[in-house]
């Protein structure tokens, strides 16, 4: 049996996934690779990056490390010229980077360095990365653009506000960068995890928490990284060549719309 779906109309593209040095994102540019992509592997953390991308690249992967801060517009430019100098344009668009210092907490007891933190690391690392990746989308008059929004974004909960916040104007921004781009062929949709049994949550989160959130979702478990990646690899295919615009919960059944 195949670990990964095959999309064929992937193979040869160029993708870039931002936020691929763990987790989400680096299973995403796993499944893009088995898929015959080109990958170029966005992150912060080049010691993170070079064990992926080695990692990949020894299974017979089309790979590049890309070290890039997706709050910094002249990073992503840097990152947007070194990836079409070797691969080509960017076809596939994955804007998953996130991050932030914010944690739970009463709006009223909430930092604004810790609100500001959750928007840039989240919202506006997301805007950035589109921002610069769109133009030559536009026009060649093709692409596919996957953002990464979280439950916290689609529904109150014990969620930071400012992270929350920032989710859901990922996902409103998603919403209307579709309806722009839809007249040139340029799809974009969102993704929104519920809780993903990440390395870094397997890590932090004792077994007892594990079963309890478990336990909130009617399909009793964690999700896992390749739950959201095939969500993410379906969006990104001609398989959803007619939906733009969208949000998808991958949540277990605890958010149904």
């Amino acid at each position: 049996m195949l670990r990964f779906p095959i999309y064929p109309d992937l193979a040869g593209k160029v993708a870039f996934v931002t936020g691929g040095s763990g987790g989400i994102g680096a299973e995403t540019c796993r499944w893009l690779a088995a898929n015959g992509a080109r990958v170029a592997v966005g992150g912060r953390d080049t010691a993170a990056l070079a064990r992926i991308t080695d990692d990949m690249a020894k299974g017979g992967a089309e790979v590049m490390a890309v070290a890039a801060d997706c709050t910094d517009a002249a990073a992503l430019d840097h990152a947007r010229a070194t990836i079409t100098a070797r691969f080509g344009a960017v076809d596939v668009l994955m804007a998953f980077a996130g991050g932030g210092t914010a944690r739970p907490a009463p709006v009223h007891e909430t930092r604004e360095d810790d609100w500001r933190s959750a928007l840039d690391h989240n919202l506006t690392a997301t805007f950035l990365t589109l921002k610069t990746f769109l133009p030559a989308m536009r026009e060649r008059r093709s692409g596919a653009i996957v953002t990464m929004a979280s439950t916290a974004g689609r529904a109150a909960s014990a969620a930071s506000s400012a992270y929350a916040s920032a989710k859901a104007g990922v996902i409103m921004l998603t919403r209307h960068l579709a309806q722009e781009v839809g007249p040139f062929d340029v799809r974009v949709n969102c993704v929104s995890p519920s809780a993903i049994l990440t390395e870094r949550t397997a890590r932090h989160m004792p077994a007892e928490q594990r079963a309890t959130i478990a336990a909130l979702h009617p399909l009793n478990r964690l999700g896992t990284p390749a739950d959201v990646a095939g969500a993410a690899l379906f969006l990104a295919s001609s398989s959803a060549a007619w939906i733009t615009g969208s949000t998808l919960d991958i949540a277990g059944g605890r958010l149904m719309h």
